[in-house]
């Protein structure tokens, strides 16, 4: 009964919304409808991509060819960082910096679960909206504001912030240091802060949405893996972030107030600084203990929304359905207990490091599951290959050929030869942020009808998925190999170095494949945004899938669905199901008489 007046409520809040028109500021702006939030969010996504992306393109020129003259470099760093076209170093650090920092918070979390939770939770679980717009509204703009504060810090006197991304003291506690640590880095720790706590807001509100809002039938084993992902994303940021919060805070102490938590006995060119008693490795274990399940609030929506268009787009149900939802709440769980692992060379106790490595190896196993079944589902499927099912296919590629130098890394005795080189960013940049950028693109080519009403361009699509996955391999490939052979990271020039000599053209190498697929991402910007406009207007359902989302009229309203609400009978995967002449059946559609409810 209180199910049924629950939607009669949200029916005559939805009529309630037509009796005033809304203004461009209203609808477009300060929105409090999901739907136009999300495309905030990822059109504020995109742009950061886009200067994200342009910075590493810039440091590998430097790196492929040092000390040459470049009209780029004076063009966009200035006389200052880059007199005669000659990147100077420490704009070379800061680029590597405010890359990292850009690419990890502001795009692939943004760009995923600020994006698609908010998209998708409401309309795949049956509700009007968020349990709060206005909280959600002011989640994004909070984001924003952290973003225009992040760039900001790039037109500071002394340069941005450039400690490198993980900002360990006493780079980045004492301002003389480097030259990137003065205003600047008291901008990047702001920054920070205000994202943490738009951060925080969106995942309460998605959290409250899923546990209260799903509309009548929708039971937590119905919830499509989207949802459990986005859910499961929400939790593990309220555990993490605010550990980010608290290190960002003392950090700002130490370096405005004289206060010591990470600063101890120290000495810049002779003289002795008063602070003792603090430790820089305190600030490594509060960093970490956010930086390892951020990889995971990065990747784990990446996941649903791949096993979500995997299962559509093979024509059958997703394997393993119970076994991917266990699978996530383990990487949950032990995602929060491995931190230690980035740490095995600062003088960590060894017996602490075989504790770490112990729960690090353990990851692999539901992250093993969650391969397995995605390869499974493919197998003897009707593959539909549109762009967004092979950007899907294409993470699980990288998502298996990352994880396995994760086995290396997460090994203590195998870590301690191959930390802090290339072969490290090889790694990451694999697991977490090409799988998680497939994941991305996937979803905007799955969902872009549902956003915009219009359909993206095929065959663009087509283009942009093949090339990037050459050039993204071609990148970070062969930087395992030059990792291998000791390569650091972080350094702007290795020419100092004779014993590098040799992998100078493998350097060349690399940022050709990473200027070729940095290009190729115009196609799609072109494609994104004149289909906006231009593309083919799109139907209710094109891929014939059987979520709640493609159930929605293709125009835009408040509330999602003109009506009541519909219900929920079946499971979100009955796709070829043998009862019914139709190879997919929505989860609204009832059971018929004598229909067994398939096993999952």
């Amino acid at each position: 009964m209180s199910a049924e007046a629950h939607g009669h409520d949200h029916g005559h809040d939805h009529e309630h919304e037509h009796h005033h028109k809304d203004t461009f500021i209203t609808k477009y702006i300060f929105s409090i409808d999901h739907k136009m939030i999300a495309k905030q969010y990822l059109i504020t996504g995109i742009i950061m991509g886009i200067i994200g992306i342009a910075m590493s393109l810039l440091f590998r020129m430097q790196l492929a060819w040092p000390e040459e003259s470049f009209k780029i470099f004076n063009v966009l760093l200035g006389d200052k960082f880059a007199p005669d076209g000659v990147m100077a170093n420490d704009i070379y650090l800061a680029l590597v910096t405010i890359h990292g920092t850009i690419m990890v918070f502001f795009v692939l979390t943004a760009g995923l679960s600020g994006t698609f939770s908010n998209l998708l939770i409401p309309l795949q679980i049956g509700a009007r909206d968020m349990a709060s717009g206005f909280m959600n509204m002011i989640s994004y703009w909070l984001f924003f504001l952290s973003a225009v504060i992040m760039l900001s810090s790039l037109f500071v006197e002394a340069g941005p912030a450039s400690a490198g991304w993980t900002i360990y003291p006493p780079l980045s506690a004492l301002p003389q240091a480097i030259p990137g640590s003065g205003t600047g880095m008291t901008l990047w720790l702001v920054s920070m802060a205000i994202f943490i706590a738009s951060s925080l807001m969106g995942s309460l509100n998605y959290i409250v949405t899923v546990i209260n809002l799903r509309t009548k039938g929708m039971s937590m084993t119905r919830l499509p893996l989207t949802i459990w992902t986005f859910f499961v994303t929400a939790i593990i940021g309220v555990i993490s972030f605010p550990v980010l919060l608290s290190a960002a805070l003392l950090l700002i102490f130490d370096r405005s107030f004289g206060t010591s938590f990470f600063l101890s006995d120290i000495y810049i060119a002779g003289e002795v600084l008063h602070y003792q008693g603090g430790s820089p490795v305190l600030f490594e274990h509060l960093f970490w203990f956010l930086g390892h399940p951020e990889v995971y609030i990065v990747i784990l929506p990446a996941m649903g929304l791949v096993s979500e268009i995997m299962a559509t787009n093979s024509r059958k149900p997703i394997f393993g359905y119970r076994a991917m939802i266990m699978s996530v709440l383990a990487i949950a769980f032990l995602s929060t207990i491995v931190w230690g692992h980035h740490m095995f060379i600062s003088g960590m106790n060894p017996f602490l490091g075989s504790v770490f490595t112990f729960t690090t190896l353990l990851i692999a196993i539901p992250s093993a599951v969650k391969a397995f079944n995605w390869i499974t589902t493919l197998w003897k499927g009707n593959l539909q290959f549109n762009p967004a099912m092979l950007f899907s296919i294409g993470m699980v590629s990288t998502f298996i050929t990352g994880g396995l130098t994760g086995i290396i890394l997460g090994d203590s005795t195998l870590d301690i030869n191959v930390h802090d080189t290339y072969f490290v960013i090889a790694h990451f940049h694999l697991v977490m942020g090409i799988s998680a950028l497939y994941g991305m693109f996937a979803g905007i080519y799955h969902w872009f009808p549902k956003m915009y009403g219009r359909m993206l361009n095929k065959n663009l699509g087509y283009i942009h998925f093949w090339v990037t996955a050459v050039c993204a391999y071609g990148v970070f490939f062969p930087m395992h190999f030059i990792g291998l052979a000791g390569l650091p990271r972080r350094y702007y020039t290795n020419t100092n170095f004779p014993l590098f000599d040799d992998l100078q053209n493998v350097n060349v190498l690399i940022t050709t494949f990473a200027l070729v697929g940095g290009a190729f991402q115009l196609v799609f910007l072109y494609n994104f945004f004149s289909s906006i406009f231009y593309g083919k207007k799109a139907t209710q359902n094109p891929w014939k899938s059987t979520t709640l989302e493609w159930t929605t009229p293709v125009e835009h309203i408040h509330g999602n669905w003109p009506g009541e609400i519909p219900h929920v009978y079946r499971w979100p995967y009955d796709y070829s199901n043998p009862n019914h002449d139709v190879d997919f059946v929505p989860q609204n559609v009832p059971m018929k008489e004598g229909e067994e409810v398939l096993h999952h």
